[in-house]
């Protein structure tokens, strides 16, 4: 976010685009949560990974402070032990999640993009938790597929979070929920897209907002109807459904 500086025009401008990170109602009320509970408690690691973060082009990919102190904690509750994530980018959620897990957990951690990954590894390598990853570059679909066919995984995680390609969403579900344990969870993120989910059709919206919506409608209407897992959609970031595993 934005320096404490802005004007306050400046910042309900930026607050009414569709593409702004936070679904508070204000930018300030955000900055609050981040400045009183959020940045008091980051592990020094992570913040150092998110100031590297910061200065790289595509930095609106990576997972918010707040999301990330979220999945930390979330991990921490479940006692999860071996986890899978799709889509690193540069690893702030990857890291949030290495230093939840024990010291013989691990992470199945799948992105297109080794580059991005090695930018946060070093960040990763210091905080001593890069024993607990296993990274695998390429598409996710054909290892999962793999996986499934191995027949070795299948009810094998307690906690997978996806933070992809949306227009695979669906495809990611119907194979993660064989490999998620019963009683596991699977952490979607971005299904608020930006807000984009509840603007009428004309709004003004990025490309590439506008591009994902419809899978990001599709996929919470389909989660909402699948009798196999309990949800809770929660406005953290750009908006996070967890399904918990119930048959």
């Amino acid at each position: 976010m934005g320096g404490n500086g802005e004007s306050n025009e400046n910042q309900a401008g930026r607050h009414q685009e569709v593409g702004h990170k936070s679904l508070l109602q204000s930018d300030a009320l955000y900055q609050y949560i981040l400045e009183t509970s959020v940045y008091p408690k980051e592990p020094e690691s992570m913040k150092e990974l998110r100031e590297v973060t910061a200065k790289h082009p595509w930095n609106i990919m990576t997972t918010s402070a707040d999301e990330g102190q979220f999945l930390n904690m979330l991990l921490k509750l479940i006692n999860a032990k071996n986890t899978m994530e799709i889509g690193v980018y540069t690893g702030y959620s990857l890291l949030a999640t290495a230093l939840a897990l024990p010291h013989d957990g691990k992470i199945l951690a799948m992105d297109i993009n080794r580059e991005n990954y090695e930018l946060g590894l070093p960040v990763i390598q210091k905080a001593g938790v890069a024993h607990k990853i296993d990274f695998r570059e390429g598409p996710a679909l054909p290892v999962l597929d793999q996986m499934i066919q191995d027949g070795k995984h299948n009810g094998a995680f307690d906690f997978i979070f996806v933070d992809a390609d949306k227009d695979n969403y669906i495809n990611y579900h119907k194979r993660l929920i064989e490999l998620v344990k019963i009683g596991g969870v699977i952490g979607y993120d971005n299904t608020l897209w930006n807000g984009s989910v509840v603007a009428p059709p004309d709004a003004p919206m990025r490309k590439y907002v506008r591009y994902y919506r419809d899978f990001v409608l599709e996929l919470n209407k389909s989660l909402a109807a699948d009798p196999r897992i309990e949800i809770c959609q929660l406005p953290v970031g750009d908006g996070i459904t967890l399904c918990r595993r119930t048959s």
